[in-house]
């Protein structure tokens, strides 16, 4: 009888017991869900600093993130179709909380 090899078996094992998918999906608010790697991060949502703003501002601004593990807004274009759009995202688990337009959620209503 042939051998089958431990990591063969253990990888089946292994993929059977996964309830999630085995792809991470983002829910576009113009396309739906599709593949992580169809989209490009843009960086967090943010107000930027007015024109003739200080310096020191500005620099804040480009080059301090928030970056704390929690719930933060960021933009996120889906490149087939250029389409940005906001994500609300958790840092620590990286799970999508919503998506929705620039436009704000209540203008096409929230994707989760």
């Amino acid at each position: 009888m042939p051998q089958t090899p431990f990591f063969f078996c253990l990888f089946f094992v292994l993929s059977a017991a996964r309830l999630e998918p085995f792809m991470k999906l983002m829910p576009c608010p113009l396309n739906g869900p599709r593949n992580i790697s169809e989209f490009s991060y843009g960086g967090e949502v943010r107000e930027r600093p007015a024109p003739g703003a200080d310096p020191a501002d500005v620099a804040d601004y480009l080059f301090h993130k928030h970056n704390q593990p929690e719930v933060t807004r960021e933009w996120w274009c889906h490149i087939p179709t250029s389409y940005w759009f906001i994500a609300e995202r958790h840092l620590a688990t990286d799970e999508i909380v919503r998506t929705y337009p620039p436009s704000g959620p209540a203008a096409q209503g929230d994707v989760s």
